[in-house]
């Protein structure tokens, strides 16, 4: 792995975990698999074997046909014994149970994300003729209830990043760590505002990936294709005073290359960007729960506000169905709309 970019280690790593799964999973499982990979990410036929293999111990600990037999030894024309019934009362589990000392619980989107799973894998042998039944087509889907999209306010994003680069409210210990970090955490949240880039195409950018003649950056994109996104002045100050301390760093082997790097001088992690925003974003506000995904919405907002072109928010933020966007900012829409009602005069005042 060593002369891979990050995403193509990324999709290495999911590959092997995958197979690692698969050996927990019936046999009939890799048939599945290997249809679906010329249009699934690494990404989501992993999350799929977990979906799956949630299921099938579901089935072994409650299904009379499957209670006695290894989940490896199953046979796929066992899957005709399962009811839609069977699959309304696995989600009904789903709301909460226990795994050892561990209690879990799904909501609507959890279940959501399952329930697509279990579609998609009987779809997949409905269709191949290799069951009779698609017993998951007759469940419905649970209803998302509809959640308020969190962002920060303009005056709240400011805030935030005057707290990157003061560090009040600090301790002297923790004053001590931002003084190592603060250049970094500045020239990444003014990134992710910036551009509105989901963490992993952040935690993913190499050096040469940014280019200042043009202010833009290369990213991939979630369906594994390159795209470029322009950045603003306030992005490249940052970004240029990053990377002044940047290049007098020696990476770790195998980090050569990557832009933001933690304190142990390997490429920043997903995780450790959640954390950092979190960090930041407590001290700012309590009551709305920030993450970099907020972060994104944050500047999708902002763009919207400013060009009122949803299909432009649509194309800079990534998103392959402009729906998607619609429907995140559908009350943005809305506001618009009525400030439209207003905004046209037929007869002028006397």
């Amino acid at each position: 792995m060593a002369n891979m970019n990050y995403h193509d280690k990324k999709n290495a790593e999911n590959t092997l975990k995958l197979r690692d799964l698969m050996q927990t999973l019936p046999h009939f499982c890799r048939e599945f698999f290997l249809g679906i990979k010329d249009t699934t990410s690494t990404r989501t036929r992993l999350a799929y074997a977990y979906d799956l293999r949630m299921f099938f111990e579901y089935l072994h600990e409650n299904h009379p046909r499957f209670k006695n037999t290894d989940i490896t030894e199953y046979e796929v024309e066992w899957l005709d014994e399962v009811k839609a019934l069977d699959i309304t009362e696995y989600l009904d589990y789903l709301s909460y149970y226990e795994k050892g000392d561990t209690q879990i619980t799904n909501e609507e989107r959890g279940k959501q994300r399952k329930l697509a799973s279990l579609r998609s894998f009987y779809k997949f042998f409905f269709n191949s003729e290799i069951i009779e039944k698609n017993p998951a087509a007759l469940v419905s889907m649970p209803k998302l209830h509809k959640k308020e999209i969190i962002r920060l306010d303009p005056d709240e994003v400011a805030l935030l990043l005057d707290h990157v680069e003061n560090g009040d409210k600090m301790t002297s210990k923790q004053q001590s760590f931002h003084e190592k970090t603060k250049v970094r955490d500045l020239a990444l949240i003014t990134l992710l505002l910036g551009t509105g880039i989901r963490v992993s195409e952040c935690v993913g950018l190499d050096i040469k990936d940014v280019d200042f003649k043009n202010n833009g950056i290369l990213i991939r994109r979630k369906g594994g294709y390159e795209a470029v996104v322009y950045f603003g002045d306030e992005v490249e100050t940052a970004l240029k005073e990053y990377l002044r301390q940047r290049n007098a760093i020696i990476p770790e082997s195998g980090h050569e290359d990557a832009l933001f790097l933690s304190i142990q001088n390997k490429r920043l992690s997903v995780r450790a960007v959640e954390k950092l925003v979190k960090k930041y974003a407590s001290a700012v506000t309590s009551l709305k729960k920030i993450t970099p995904h907020k972060l994104r919405s944050t500047y999708g907002t902002s763009l919207y506000r400013e060009t009122g072109d949803i299909y432009l928010v649509a194309d800079v933020l990534g998103h392959s169905d402009v729906n998607t966007t619609k429907k995140h900012y559908a009350a943005l829409e809305d506001d618009r709309r009525r400030m439209a009602a207003s905004a046209v005069k037929l007869r002028e005042n006397d």
